[in-house]
């Protein structure tokens, strides 16, 4: 049976996130309905690189499924497009090898966390505002995220995990104008990690939170700590990457 690759887009603003909940409308949920519709009214399961947040955003999120169809990738990326809302899209589809998993073969993730420095409110589900903040401030603690660590304390407790180290590759806020991008790639990232760190983050660059707290974190991890957690409309997957 053929094994297809999708990347997707979606806005999170009307989701409970990416997984599938019973009576709640979620990216896995809105797919596999497409699918389901696809394949007489039987059901796919879908499975996707990343367990996105109630809010979070995609512009590169990668899922994959089975599906015995007659339809080539592109007539089947146009007919689940046909079938989905307008807040998510499948933007490429094709065949890959049987042995392929959009999680477990993924070797890199990147996230965009977007913040707003003035008070323009147009794009209020896809930017935090977070007012005047000091950009150095911000990347000196940025530049402490790099390498391999453990993030239990910025993370949430999940008790299925072997373990809670994360390869970081690239950590590092950029500006354009009055938003401010915090860009970060790595091989995996735990749950609401990358909020939790913009979050401490922001706090310190406002002088709430001392920089060698979070360093000491980072080195010396503990669980159930005073940290603190950005907003889940800022936060963007963009691209998985794989071998």
């Amino acid at each position: 049976m053929p094994r297809f690759k999708i990347t997707i887009q979606y806005d999170g603003t009307g989701f409970r996130g990416w997984q599938l909940q019973k009576d709640e409308r979620t990216i896995q949920g809105e797919i596999e309905d497409a699918l389901q519709i696809l394949n007489h009214k039987t059901s796919i399961r879908i499975h996707g690189a990343g367990r996105t947040d109630t809010g979070v955003h995609a512009t590169g999120q990668v899922a994959h499924f089975d599906f015995n169809t007659d339809m080539d990738s592109c007539a089947l990326k146009d007919a689940l497009n046909g079938n989905l809302a307008r807040d998510v899209r499948v933007i490429a589809c094709k065949i890959v090898s049987p042995e392929f998993h959009a999680r477990f073969s993924a070797v890199r993730r990147y996230y965009n966390y977007r913040t707003r420095t003035n008070t323009f409110l147009l794009d209020r589900n896809y930017t935090w505002p977070v007012g005047s903040i000091d950009l150095d401030t911000l990347n000196e603690a940025a530049s402490i995220i790099g390498g391999n660590h453990d993030f239990t304390a910025f993370s949430r407790h999940t008790e299925d995990l072997e373990h809670r180290r994360c390869i970081i590759y690239d950590s590092v806020w950029k500006e354009k104008g009055a938003v401010v991008n915090y860009q970060v790639s790595g091989n995996r990232f735990l749950h609401h990690m990358v909020r939790y760190l913009v979050g401490t983050m922001i706090e310190i660059s406002r002088g709430k939170y001392e920089m060698a707290q979070f360093k000491q974190l980072i080195n010396e991890p503990v669980e159930n700590v005073n940290i603190y957690k950005a907003p889940p409309q800022g936060l963007v997957l963009t691209q998985v990457d794989y071998d």
